[in-house]
């Protein structure tokens, strides 16, 4: 059997999603960033909306989305890719708008951006990835961050009564009228990874047949802001992110 024999197309197994572009990932090894990235250029692709799907993402490590995915993207000010998303919809009905948020930029500085436009019950989805740190800027802590997690702005480890307690948005968007759809996934495994994709598939269908507002949480690792290597900040997301952010859908109307 020949090389040309193998390479024939019934005898694919797997290929790059053909949304993802050819450009090298700057993510660090180990990021949650990448894998996501992947499912959403899968499940757009499947969904037959690459000419009618808009991605908004706004500071943070989130925003080079536009660098990788072949979709139309529009950057958002920090913290108001849900506003701009709402816009974007009501403008173009028929269009697939999503944001592609981290954790500081939605539960920080998008807080009311957030919870507003998902109590509106607009018709977008919002990715929310939650590695509990601030990782572009130098992994300060964030409204995410786990009590007793060490980062560079609590290096004694974050204490209630100075900090204040982690903020669960996934739950807080499942008790909001506008919400139909709200998950909390991860990717550090195969089956989850497959979890997370058929998630992210819900919500777009969701938002395409105009039940409301959808939040998919990514429970994710950062190994560089986490200072582990991507093996151990695996084993560290499932021993203490698990148990506070406990994985499962929340919502499903």
């Amino acid at each position: 059997m020949t090389k040309e024999d193998i390479m024939k197309p019934e005898n694919l197994v797997y290929q790059k999603p053909r949304l993802l572009n050819d450009n090298p990932m700057h993510y660090c090894p180990g990021c949650s960033h990448g894998v996501v990235h992947k499912l959403i250029a899968e499940v757009i692709d499947e969904m037959n909306m690459s000419e009618k799907a808009i991605g908004i993402s706004p500071v943070g490590c989130a925003v080079f989305m536009y660098n990788y995915l072949d979709i139309d993207c529009q950057e958002a000010a920090h913290g108001r890719a849900p506003a701009l998303a709402s816009a974007i919809k009501r403008l173009w009905p028929d269009r697939l708008v999503f944001t592609y948020q981290g954790d500081g930029d939605l539960a920080c500085i998008g807080t009311a951006e957030t919870i507003h436009a998902l109590n509106r019950g607009e018709n977008i989805t919002i990715i929310f990835i939650n590695n509990a740190i601030y990782g572009m800027t130098g992994g300060q802590m964030a409204p995410t961050t786990l009590l007793g997690m060490k980062t560079a702005t609590c290096p004694y480890g974050r204490i209630p009564e100075i900090h204040g307690y982690p903020l669960k948005m996934t739950e807080i968007a499942a008790t909001l009228q506008g919400t139909c759809y709200v998950t909390r996934q991860s990717v550090h495994t195969v089956a989850a990874i497959r979890k997370a994709k058929k998630a992210i598939r819900k919500a777009f269908e969701n938002s395409m047949q105009g039940k409301g507002s959808n939040l998919v949480e990514i429970v994710s690792t950062c190994s560089s802001g986490w200072k582990m290597t991507p093996d151990a900040a695996n084993k560290w997301m499932e021993e203490h992110m698990f148990p506070f952010y406990p994985l499962g859908d929340l919502k499903d109307i």
